[in-house]
């Protein structure tokens, strides 16, 4: 299981990037409107120079530097990223396979979003405000200020993401009251796994089940047009907890250092 989601994770990039490979590494390319990350390729070890050889073609690209792996695929990555200075963290990983379904619901319209710009931008508004204050405790942040946070957003940005969704290598999901979307998220197919992202719910309406909602609009969907497994990484234990309630399992741990 750590095998098939090390290799979906090595892939999921390439639907926006171009790759190089520096040493053990391969180095995503973003052609798309955010960056991406630097991978360890599959069976590699990994030491303080080979994290130096990416920080020096990083800087010659002008990219930040960040490092995405599942830890239990390369536990070496982890000691030689924080030798080279950098800061790292590990995410729960869990995953879930289609027998493991838990379908969930909130007092909440949910369902597959359209590619409608307004909807796309009301939705990253909504991320944005959400992950400004992150974890599952009640916040301030409502309605008002995703509405301002989606304001900010460029013409250009949200062409990208609504180009993602065209292609089908994102799929949005959201939950409405009336006032307007309150959570959203995303999962991205490849092959027969997918990855939920991006799951948030505005701050205001936080413990209220919409998370939990959205992702199980997103795993079913997801298991009805071909996927197999469902994988994620979570912010902290409190927030797999959420994941947990609709059938994922913890299976390990998502590196990350930057």
């Amino acid at each position: 299981m750590i095998t098939r989601v090390d290799e979906y994770l090595h892939s999921v990039p390439l639907s926006n990037a171009e790759t190089e490979e520096i040493g053990p590494f391969t180095l995503f390319r973003s052609t798309t409107v955010w960056p991406y990350y630097a991978r360890p390729r599959p069976g590699v070890t990994v030491e303080s120079a080979d994290i130096e050889a990416v920080r020096a073609r990083c800087a010659e690209l002008e990219l930040p530097l960040s490092f995405e792996w599942v830890v239990e695929a390369c536990p070496s990555l982890g000691p030689a990223a924080t030798k080279a200075g950098l800061t790292v963290i590990e995410h729960p990983l869990l995953v879930m396979e289609k027998s493991d379904f838990k379908p969930a619901t909130a007092d909440a319209r949910v369902e597959i979003l359209p590619v409608e710009p307004a909807v796309i931008r009301e939705g990253r508004g909504l991320q944005n405000v959400a992950f400004s204050d992150g974890g599952t405790a009640v916040g301030s942040g409502g309605p008002a200020e995703r509405d301002a946070a989606a304001a900010e957003l460029t013409d250009e940005f949200i062409e990208g993401l609504s180009d993602r969704l065209r292609r089908g290598v994102t799929v949005s999901a959201g939950a409405f009251t009336d006032e307007g979307m309150v959570a959203s998220g995303q999962h991205q197919p490849v092959g027969t796994a997918s990855e939920i992202v991006g799951v948030a719910t505005l701050p205001s309406m936080r413990r209220r089940g919409l998370a939990a909602a959205v992702t199980s609009a997103l795993v079913e969907h997801a298991f009805d047009n071909g996927v197999e497994l469902m994988l994620l990484s979570a912010e902290s234990d409190a927030v797999a907890a959420v994941y947990e309630r609709v059938g994922f399992r913890r299976i390990g741990f998502a590196g990350a250092a930057e």
